[in-house]
């Protein structure tokens, strides 16, 4: 069978590195260019050193781009979309991974990103990227735009009681401990990490912007609060929220909600045991993993529920539901170059 030839604009950064480490291992991906505006020149192994034996491709500018199959772009946010007639001269698929094509209502969009949107007329064209929501509308798309990190992991946290109506009609509030690469920085960049530090702060008490995807993806239009926490890590995101339930509603039943909803998906994880230091999700155990781990408490006294999600905010979060959102496009099994476990301890 033909493999897909895939360029990757903004290759230097975390996204883009992390989906040129997946395109590799991919049996239908062939990775034939990266782009890097200031590593021109230089192999890629010169800033993701551990692909070291896996590629011999080095960056070159985006001006030097040939066609291809598949356009991935990893660039800062508002750049793909005022380019992005540029880049369809490339490529019949475009896979984005910034925040452009995202959010549908042009208000909201401008809300959360403090501009109009560049190419309002293109929004129509592009499937939001999450599977587990839009999995009938990605088969055969050919423009996917991947979901937010944080928004991924308070969305898939959320959906199945969302979904079938279980919460009472009350401020759901969601708080995220997510790892610096969270921040979208090229890693050659040399910002600030909290991980170098080992501090624990908070980053974005209110008006996240992936509070406009949460709102826009989640059934029931409940009231929604987000706060990040700047975490010690580099990678991972671990979301809390609390809902409140009915009078009634058992966990058994909380429980069933999950597995109606996501029985059948490869990449979700239902982590719920009752002791052991493994009872609930752990971003740790999902560094390089395309899983989403969610858990949940009961309190009956109170009938609220505090879920837990844990995800690696570079891959579920990023380039891995993205690979995946492609898998299920090109009607290739989805879980196709994903299938890397991770790792303990």
């Amino acid at each position: 069978m033909t493999k897909l030839s895939v360029a990757i604009v903004g290759a230097s950064g975390y996204a883009g590195g992390e989906f040129l480490r997946l395109a590799l291992g991919h049996p239908m991906l062939n990775v034939t260019q990266v782009t890097s505006e200031r590593n021109a020149g230089t192999p890629v192994t010169f800033v993701h050193p551990n692909l070291r034996g896996r590629s011999n491709l080095k960056f070159i500018k985006a001006s030097q781009l040939q066609a291809c199959d598949v356009v991935v772009l990893a660039l800062p946010h508002g750049h793909a979309a005022k380019r992005i007639a540029e880049f369809e001269g490339f490529a019949p698929i475009i896979v984005d991974l910034s925040a452009d094509f995202r959010i549908k209502d042009l208000d909201a969009y401008r809300k959360h990103y403090g501009e109009d949107h560049p190419a309002p007329n293109q929004l129509s064209a592009w499937v939001y990227g999450n599977p587990e929501l839009h999995r009938e509308e990605l088969r055969g798309a050919t423009r996917i735009a991947g979901a937010g990190c944080f928004a991924t992991s308070v969305i898939l946290a959320l959906y199945p009681l969302l979904k079938l109506g279980v919460p009472l009609p009350k401020d759901i509030v969601a708080t995220g401990l997510v790892g610096s690469s969270a921040g979208g920085k090229d890693p050659t960049e040399g910002s600030h990490h909290p991980e170098r530090d080992g501090s624990l702060r908070v980053y974005k008490a209110t008006g996240h912007r992936h509070l406009a995807e949460v709102e826009q993806e989640l059934p029931g239009r409940f009231p929604i609060h987000l706060t990040a926490i700047a975490s010690p890590r580099v990678r991972g995101i671990l979301a809390t929220a609390s809902v409140f339930i009915p009078d009634g509603y058992s966990e058994r039943d909380v429980w069933g909600a999950y597995r109606e909803v996501y029985g059948d998906e490869p990449f979700i994880r239902i982590v719920k045991v009752r002791q052991g230091i493994h009872r609930y999700p752990d971003p740790k155990l999902l560094d390089g993993t395309n899983f989403c781990d969610i858990g949940f408490e009961t309190d009956q006294e109170s009938g609220r529920v505090v879920v837990m999600s844990a995800i690696d905010n570079l891959v579920k979060g990023t380039a891995g539901h993205a690979l995946q959102s492609l898998n299920i496009a090109q009607g290739w099994d989805e879980t196709l170059g994903l299938e890397f476990v991770g790792l303990h301890p």
